[in-house]
């Protein structure tokens, strides 16, 4: 565990968060680990952004909003801030800011708050969730399930400690590729997404490889999961098959490039999971 008097205190954030003992850090620095995303030109992705070209404009469009991104982290701190730049914001009328912008906490496992986002958000915003008393938690940190993301910081009290998280029981992800409802629409908080809610119970890692409209089955993206590392993979795009000729085309030639890569890969296929 480090404290935080380790880290560097030059590193300042204009807050409107009324703390006066707050201490911003960012997510990208140790000893934080972000996992289901990673940082490429700017913003944070699920995919590399030339692989999300090959695939489709819809998938290139889709590649950045965050959904199955996390923070995870311990610390000793009462309350947990957040400060995120944002790039594109997922407004919809039918889909709840809390989920398709907003980022959530929990706290040893249990569900602790939503950092909803305002209803003009542009492209910042902040919010705090409070923890009571001040003991050693395991925090984890849900990004945006419809919106991208530039930038994130994490706010504690300038006393606190804090250290790196324990390890995920199962660390190789479970990889999951579909449709909206693998990406997470409508859930009222990304960590109500079906993808989250099986790999927390498992305490296993993953990865959200979910394109609402846009998981067609193409090769390129066969291609690309049959690279990752991965403790098993589910396949969901049924919904997102125009037509039954176009899943009988596609849906086993899918298949068989990511098992002839992973023999020995555990892979449920699922069947429009409503």
């Amino acid at each position: 565990m480090s404290n935080i008097s380790e880290i560097d205190k030059n590193f300042k954030i204009e807050t409107k968060i009324g703390k006066k003992d707050i201490k911003f850090y960012c997510a990208d620095s140790a000893p934080f680990k972000v996992h289901g995303v990673f940082k490429e030109n700017g913003l944070y992705r699920r995919m590399p952004e030339d692989v999300a070209k090959k695939v489709s404009d819809g998938v290139y469009w889709l590649h950045t909003n965050t959904a199955g991104g996390r923070v995870r982290f311990t610390t000793d701190s009462s309350y947990v801030s957040i400060h995120a730049k944002m790039g594109s914001v997922g407004k919809m009328g039918h889909f709840a800011f809390a989920g398709s912008i907003g980022f959530d906490l929990y706290a040893d496992n249990v569900y602790r708050g939503t950092y909803i986002p305002p209803v003009d958000i542009t492209d910042l915003y902040e919010g705090t969730v409070e923890l009571g008393t001040k003991q050693m938690r395991e925090i984890m940190i849900s990004f945006p399930l419809y919106s991208n993301v530039k930038e994130l910081y994490i706010g504690i009290e300038d006393s606190a400690s804090l250290g790196a998280p324990s390890p995920y029981k199962i660390e190789k992800p479970i990889v999951y590729y579909g449709s909206s409802i693998t990406m997470g629409a409508i859930s009222t908080s990304p960590s109500n997404a079906y993808t989250a809610l099986v790999a927390e119970r498992l305490c296993a890692d993953h990865i959200n490889l979910g394109f609402g409209g846009s998981a067609k089955g193409e090769t390129a993206m066969a291609e690309y999961i049959a690279g990752l590392e991965a403790s098993a993979f589910v396949l969901d795009y049924e919904h997102n098959a125009p037509t039954l000729d176009h899943l009988r085309a596609t849906h086993e030639p899918f298949f068989d490039i990511i098992r002839k890569a992973q023999p020995n890969l555990p892979i449920l296929i699922v069947s429009r999971p409503d």
